[in-house]
C-alpha cells in the first residue's frame, strides 16, 4: 500500500534500490521515483505476452517509468521495451546468475561425505526436486542399482523427505551419514590408541545407492560430483529451477517439459547440452543415451560449461554503473 511504502522508506532511507528480474512493486517504485532515489532493474527479462506490451498496460508501463536504468538479459527484451518507448535508459548486460554460479564453482569445497558415497561410481544428481519430478525419476533409480543417485529436494521439511523415502529404495539420509561419519572419526582415533580395527561405513555405502540430502546449502556444490544432472521443477507449473548451477560444472542437464520461461534452459537445449523430457520413458531413454554414447556425452558436457562461461560479466557492468552514479 502507499502508506507501507512511505513508512518503509522513512525507516530504511535507501540511497540506492535494485529490483531483480521479475519484481515490480508499484507503490515502492513510485515512492522511489518521487524521492529521486536511483532505482535499477537487474537481470530484467521481458516476453511479448506480458501486460507491459498490451493495450491495457498503462499501469504496468508506469512502473517501468520509475526506473533510473534497466539492465536486461537479452536483446529481445530490449527490443520489446523499445517498442513501447523505453530505449534511452536501457542496456543488455546479461544475467548476474552466470557470474554467481561461476563464482561458486571456482570456490568449490570438497565434501568427504559425498565423495565417499560416490566412490568413482556413475552418479545422477537430482537437484531441487518436487514430488512430480521424483515420481518420474524413481522408475529409473529402481532399475539401476549400479548407479548412485543423489536426491536434493527443493523443500527439506520432514514431510517432503518422507515422500522421498517412500518413493526411493535403498536410501541413505545425508544427516544420518554425517553423524555416522563423525562417529567413525572418533572411533578411528580411539582404535588407533588400542591397536584395533574401527567399524566402517563400507556396508552402508555399498548396499544403498540413493542418498537424500535433507538439509540446505549443499546443492550448488553437489552438482560437481554428478555424471548427469537432473534439475527439478520442470514437471510442475512454475517450471524448471536453476539449470546454471549444474551446467557450470560441465555436466549434461535433464529436466521436465516446463521450461519456456527460462532462456538459459532453451539455449542449453539448442546446444545439445540439455534435454527436456515429458515422462519417465523419455527420461530413461535420454539417460541411457548419455551414459552409453561417449561422443554425445562429451558434447553435452563441454557445451554446457562453455555456455555458462561465455555469459559472465553482467555483475561487473552493473557495479561499474553503480559506482559512477554514487560517486
Amino acid at each position: 500500500s502507499p502508506k507501507n511504502a512511505e513508512q518503509f522508506f522513512n525507516i530504511v532511507k535507501p540511497s540506492l534500490i535494485l529490483f531483480v528480474k521479475y519484481e515490480f512493486w508499484f507503490y515502492y517504485l513510485k515512492e522511489a521515483k518521487q524521492r529521486q532515489i536511483p532505482l535499477l532493474l537487474v537481470s530484467g527479462i521481458f516476453r511479448p505476452g506480458q501486460a507491459f506490451f498490451k493495450w491495457y498496460g498503462n499501469f504496468y508501463r508506469e512502473m517501468l517509468s520509475c526506473f533510473t536504468y534497466l539492465f536486461l538479459q537479452n536483446q529481445q527484451s530490449a527490443e520489446l521495451l523499445a517498442s513501447i518507448g523505453f530505449n534511452k535508459n536501457v542496456s543488455v548486460s546479461g544475467d548476474t546468475r552466470f557470474d554467481r554460479v561461476v563464482d561458486i564453482a571456482n570456490s568449490f569445497l570438497h565434501n568427504k561425505i559425498i565423495a565417499d558415497f560416490v566412490d568413482n561410481s556413475t552418479v545422477i544428481v537430482a537437484g531441487s526436486t518436487w514430488l512430480e519430478d521424483d515420481k518420474e525419476l524413481q522408475h529409473y533409480a529402481k532399475n539401476h542399482p549400479d548407479i548412485k543417485f543423489i536426491i536434493a529436494p527443493h523443500d527439506v521439511q520432514q514431510s517432503r523427505i518422507d515422500e522421498c523415502i517412500g518413493l526411493y529404495k535403498n536410501v541413505l539420509l545425508y544427516s544420518r551419514l554425517a553423524i555416522d561419519s563423525w562417529q567413525l572419526t572418533e572411533e578411528t582415533a580411539a582404535h588407533k590408541t588400542q591397536n584395533t580395527e574401527p567399524k566402517t561405513l563400507t556396508h552402508q555405502l555399498s548396499t544403498n545407492n540413493i542418498l537424500i540430502i535433507d538439509n540446505i546449502g549443499l546443492l550448488s556444490q553437489i552438482y560437481h560430483y554428478a555424471t548427469i544432472c537432473f534439475v527439478g521443477g520442470g514437471f510442475g507449473n512454475d517450471g524448471v529451477h536453476n539449470v546454471l548451477e549444474a551446467a557450470v560444472y560441465n555436466k549434461p542437464v535433464v529436466f521436465g517439459p516446463v521450461y519456456d520461461k527460462f532462456i538459459e534452459a532453451e539455449d542449453l537445449i539448442e546446444l545439445d547440452a540439455a534435454f527436456s523430457v515429458d515422462n519417465a520413458l523419455e527420461l530413461e531413454k535420454v539417460l541411457d543415451d548419455l551414459l552409453t554414447n561417449e561422443a554425445d556425452y562429451k558434447k553435452a558436457s563441454n557445451n554446457s560449461g562453455a555456455y555458462v562461461k561465455s555469459k559472465v560479466g553482467a555483475t561487473k557492468n552493473i557495479v561499474g554503473y553503480i559506482n559512477n552514479i554514487l560517486v
